[in-house]
């Protein structure tokens, strides 16, 4: 099936509104899709064609929407690079790429503001069949290499529909990013804003004070953040921020303490679970439930469907989550229909999914199965502690010893014994840790905010 092209159609319906808005400028609809027409015949000159992979390496902002809006346009594959890799590292994210984009493209004079509704209705380019790869995203490696994921542009149409169900969509949507661009949630915030003709906020990094001040200041509907990133808005001060209407967490657990205190500064916390082989989210707290029940886990968005593979009872009732639906991307489905996430977790009565942790990272000791994330969480709720990771070590008695790493508050000083006690009033006993390790360090973390466990 062959839709119109979505920048085009935003730029047609809505020519003046700011499509990309950054620290450094803001572009409407028409001029950045005049940038992006002037980028896609750049590309072309250099060799691009329709099919053949694009790398981009530039950082989030104008620049970067230009040419991943300039692939879409040609019908070329975007690959986006992410530019804090080494030169090794991207060079293999970029290898078989017919053009590298690691400088901006040129621009064309801005239209006229009588010209622009003319000139946007004029594009007749960027057609898009929803069956074809338009973007290749790489995992974020936190327990392998990076891997290659081909994401369609039907994929990115359901994604988009179905967390614009799940969130209520404003047509006045203004979703802060302050994401990495070249993972899929940072992505999917560009793409899914020109699928609405909505506003991104693009912020190239994530900066405590700069996102602050546009919360409070730049009329922020929607913000996505990791459990690090809301602890830190919450210490510099976040409070009842007057347009928020979610901020979507994921990217990993989120401690209880965490979402009291985002509850208690008046900030409206929703749960998402997602992948990159499912572009982006795959379950969404509903915004209709966060007033009436806070940030409880989320189900399915309207267009997926989830079930729990169970190998053994457990009582639980946790397994592998799989996933299915139009947003899965086509080469991660096994043969069954299904994309095996190789997370653990389990539905509710509610039909609501519970995210346990990576099946990879299970721990098995005394032959009893520990998810790490559900220890870490508890950990994370004691007063003293900052951030915990758990991981298994090498026993002769039990096979593996639950092990925690902490990073205190600053000021504080963890001892290992009340925080072991703390956890054996919320865990069972074969999950409390049975060594508690002190670290000065932060927790190593990927970019875009999950547990780098491989590094510790």
């Amino acid at each position: 099936m062959v839709v119109e092209g979505w920048l085009a159609r935003a730029a047609a319906a809505r020519p003046g509104r700011a499509a990309v808005q950054t620290p450094a400028g803001s572009w409407s609809y028409a001029e950045l899709l005049a940038a992006a027409r002037a980028g896609a015949d750049e590309l072309a000159g250099r060799g691009a064609r329709a099919g053949e992979r694009v790398a981009i390496a530039l950082p989030g902002g104008l620049a970067f929407a230009q040419a991943l809006h300039a692939c879409l346009l040609l019908g070329a594959v975007a690959v986006p690079v992410d530019v804090r890799l080494t030169a090794r590292e991207r060079a293999h994210v970029a290898c078989g790429a017919t053009v590298l984009v690691d400088e901006p493209l040129g621009r064309v004079a801005a239209p006229s503001r009588g010209g622009l509704a003319r000139r946007a209705r004029a594009s007749g380019r960027g057609a898009h069949d929803l069956d074809a790869t338009a973007v290749v995203l790489h995992t974020s490696g936190t327990s392998s290499s990076p891997r290659p994921v081909e994401l369609t542009y039907g994929n990115f149409l359901w994604s988009a529909l179905g967390s614009a169900v799940a969130l209520d969509l404003d047509p006045r949507e203004r979703w802060l990013c302050a994401l990495p661009v070249s993972h899929v949630a940072g992505l999917s915030i560009l793409l899914r804003s020109a699928i609405y003709a909505t506003t991104a906020v693009q912020h190239e990094r994530f900066e405590t004070d700069r996102v602050l001040h546009a919360l409070r200041e730049h009329e922020i509907t929607v913000v996505s953040l990791v459990a690090t990133t809301l602890a830190r808005l919450l210490d510099a001060g976040l409070r009842r921020p007057a347009r928020l209407r979610c901020a979507l967490t994921g990217g990993g657990p989120v401690p209880a303490a965490l979402l009291e205190r985002a509850h208690a500064a008046g900030v409206p916390v929703g749960l998402t679970y997602g992948l990159t082989e499912a572009c982006s989210q795959v379950t969404t707290t509903p915004r209709r439930s966060l007033a009436r029940e806070g940030p409880v886990p989320g189900p399915p968005l309207f267009c997926v469907r989830a079930r729990i593979a169970v190998d053994q009872p457990r009582p639980d009732r946790s397994g592998e989550i799989l996933v299915a639906g139009p947003t899965v991307a086509p080469g991660a489905r096994r043969r069954d229909g299904w994309l095996h996430t190789g997370d653990v977790g389990f539905l509710d009565q509610h039909g609501r999914l519970h995210v346990s942790g990576r099946a990879a990272d299970t721990i098995i000791s005394g032959g009893e199965n520990v998810a790490p994330a559900e220890v870490e969480a508890v950990l994370e709720t004691h007063p003293d502690v900052l951030e915990a990771a758990v991981v298994g070590r090498s026993d002769a008695a039990w096979g593996q010893a639950v092990t925690a790493i902490v990073v205190p508050r600053p000021g504080r000083a963890p001892d290992g014994e009340s925080l072991r006690a703390h956890c054996a009033r919320l865990l069972a006993a074969y999950k409390v840790p049975r060594q508690v390790l002190v670290s000065v360090s932060p927790l190593p973390r990927t970019r875009s905010g999950k547990l780098a466990r491989g590094k510790l």
